[in-house]
């Protein structure tokens, strides 16, 4: 099997011997160097990552092929803690939202779907914007670079995972969702990944202007939302569709470097 038919349902199945083959072609077809390739216990299996380095940049190989991205908030069923936060802080703070938490949530997360995705590398780090979103497409491309689509940059954070966030449904304890500490959303994906890890710091734009993706630059938080809300912009479907309109309105024109944006290369 060449890497052009590389899914990630068949990067699932594989060995460590295997899925380094594949990375190393990868790492040729860019002339970049593999640094490592490792497995991790992932959805009741065995997960490898692999992370390669081209131009001084680190890039995780991303199978892709027919996968299931988006969130299925019918079938979500919110933990007593959850509910609590949104009744007794979210609504109690009179902010406005709706009085059944998942109305809210099918107003911010993408509905369940499949997609055909090709595989690609895609940065473990996201960059700064360097210039307005709208910029952003021709800057990457003049680089051999591209700007991720919602399906991938879904796919990328999820790994596979249903699951409200990439590391489960439920939101961490003695911990927050910005700043320095510990927990879930602090490390590494299980495709290697850095993503979605800080509301303030970790917004990433897309190839839709409609979606942004890994955090809401700590509106949730700033406002008081209640503990739910506040983590709810880490959710891998959720696109943060409120602070889309803000980075491509007017707004965003004085703010747009403390979003980012996350480079793929083709492996066509």
């Amino acid at each position: 099997m060449s890497l052009a038919d590389l899914t990630f349902a068949r990067w699932r199945t594989l060995d460590t011997a295997a899925a380094t083959r594949f990375a190393e072609e990868a790492a040729r077809r860019v002339d970049g160097r593999l640094l490592r390739v490792a497995a991790a216990p992932h959805l009741g299996g065995t997960l490898h990552h692999a992370v390669i380095e081209r131009g001084g940049e680190r890039y995780a190989l991303i199978p892709g092929g027919e996968v299931t991205v988006g969130f299925d908030v019918e079938a979500w069923e919110p933990s007593p803690e959850q509910l609590v936060s949104y009744r007794e802080e979210s609504l109690a703070g009179g902010f406005g939202f709706d009085e059944d938490p998942r109305a809210h949530l099918a107003r911010v997360m993408t509905t369940p779907r499949t997609a055909a995705l090709p595989t690609v590398l895609m940065a473990v780090e996201p960059r700064k914007l360097p210039e307005l979103p709208a910029l952003v497409p021709a800057l990457l491309a003049g680089q051999g670079l591209r700007v991720p689509g919602p399906d991938e940059w879904e796919h990328a954070c999820g790994a596979g995972a249903g699951t409200l966030f990439r590391w489960g449904g439920y939101v961490p304890q003695d911990t927050s969702p910005y700043g320095a500490g510990d927990g879930p959303h602090r490390r590494h994906n299980a495709l290697g990944l850095h993503i979605a890890y800080d509301v303030h710091d970790t917004a990433e734009m897309t190839s839709d202007p409609g979606s942004v993706y890994g955090g809401d630059g700590g509106e949730a938080v700033c406002g008081g939302y209640g503990t739910l809300l506040e983590w709810l912009p880490l959710a891998t479907a959720n696109r943060n569709p409120a602070t889309a309109e803000f980075l491509h309105g007017p707004e965003g024109e004085d703010m747009f470097e403390d979003f980012g944006v996350r480079p793929v290369i083709g492996l066509d």
